[in-house]
């Protein structure tokens, strides 16, 4: 399932190579040409009947995760934060380090052994390590280096009704449906598709892609928070699960082009597509580098709801997942020749 094999691969903040990897293999036999570019973004193009407005799909194939960053003379590691997590999942987590996939685990000292006032303290990444079984600094680095990524294990898997966890489901899920789109063949147009890196860590490749292909519009699609659970109130649950693609007004980065935000609202109507808007600002996406590109990019974002993102492991909806596919694909075969507008379609 190309799902699975997406979530589980390695592909932390500045360590993409094996996630592109799958992804390249994948796309290739549909696009007209596949390159990488100089900071590792996946850049494809797909021909369609005729050419109209330069358009730009991305989605980051990047995850947070972890680094190495120290050794102690006992063998365990230190190591440092790659994208915002929190560091209160961290700890008992399995991991897995550098290009050989060292197996090892997220310890601290254990609560038999804490103060009573530590017990009550979350525990900080400084009071944390990671475990390899080695008995020495230097056995340590006989295995792994300073520098090495660190990803988490989790599986992927089917649970619940019509729902799926697994990690990096931001952005996997957001991958997983610009290569369907690749694999579809009579749009009317030609476009672009991006498989951005480091989107993690400030968006940095899906400004270089902008710069290079000069799109005259970009559809970034995403996997976003879905903070349905009981302890947050209705208005702050950002998305809910089930309810379908997440169309962003505005965020912490960008605010989205009014005219394709109406356009896909309008797509999703006709078409009988659940939608909804997303509810939060706190965050941004690709499209807040992008927007900012050379003289400004009409830029809108499409992500599919994931609760506990930036986490070891999300739940998402496969109702979701393929009603956002089918709000993308319909964007792509009803582009309009003339761009947009303010207001939607010039």
């Amino acid at each position: 399932m190309l799902l699975k094999v997406l979530s589980e691969a390695s592909g932390v903040s500045g360590g993409e190579q094996e996630i592109r990897s799958i992804i390249r293999q994948e796309v290739s036999p549909y696009c007209d040409e596949v390159r990488t570019d100089v900071l590792g973004n996946l850049i494809v193009h797909k021909k369609g009947e005729k050419d109209g407005p330069v358009l730009m799909v991305v989605a980051h194939m990047d995850e947070v995760g972890m680094i190495v960053a120290g050794f102690e003379r006992s063998g365990l590691l230190r190591f440092s934060k790659v994208g915002g997590l929190d560091d209160r999942v961290l700890v008992s987590k399995v991991v897995q380090i550098g290009p050989q996939k060292v197996p090892g685990v997220i310890g601290a000292k254990a609560i038999h052994l804490q103060q009573p006032e530590e017990r009550n303290k979350s525990i900080k990444i400084e009071e944390m390590y990671i475990d390899i079984g080695a008995r020495s600094q230097d056995e340590a680095e006989k295995k792994v280096k300073l520098g090495d990524y660190v990803s988490f294990t989790t599986g992927f898997e089917e649970i619940g009704d019509h729902c799926f966890k697994g990690k990096a489901l931001d952005n996997r899920v957001g991958c997983f449906i610009l290569i369907e789109m690749l694999k579809k063949n009579n749009y009317p147009f030609s476009f672009y598709g991006v498989f951005s890196v480091q989107e993690e860590v400030g968006m940095r490749g899906a400004g270089t892609a902008a710069y290079s292909i000069k799109p005259d519009l970009a559809l970034v699609v995403e996997g976003t928070t879905a903070a349905d659970i009981p302890e947050v109130k209705e208005e702050g649950h950002v998305t809910t699960l089930g309810r379908g693609p997440a169309l962003s007004i505005m965020d912490a980065s960008v605010i989205a082009h009014r005219g394709m935000v109406s356009f896909l609202r309008k797509l999703a109507e006709e078409k009988g597509i659940p939608y909804q808007i997303r509810r939060f600002t706190g965050a941004g996406t690709d499209a807040g580098r992008i927007a900012l590109t050379r003289e400004g990019i009409p830029s809108a974002v499409v992500s599919v709801p994931c609760r506990y993102i930036h986490n070891p492991a999300g739940i998402s909806s496969f109702k979701d997942l393929e009603n956002t596919k089918k709000l993308v694909e319909a964007f792509l075969m009803n582009l309009p020749e003339g761009g947009f507008n303010d207001e939607g379609i010039n």
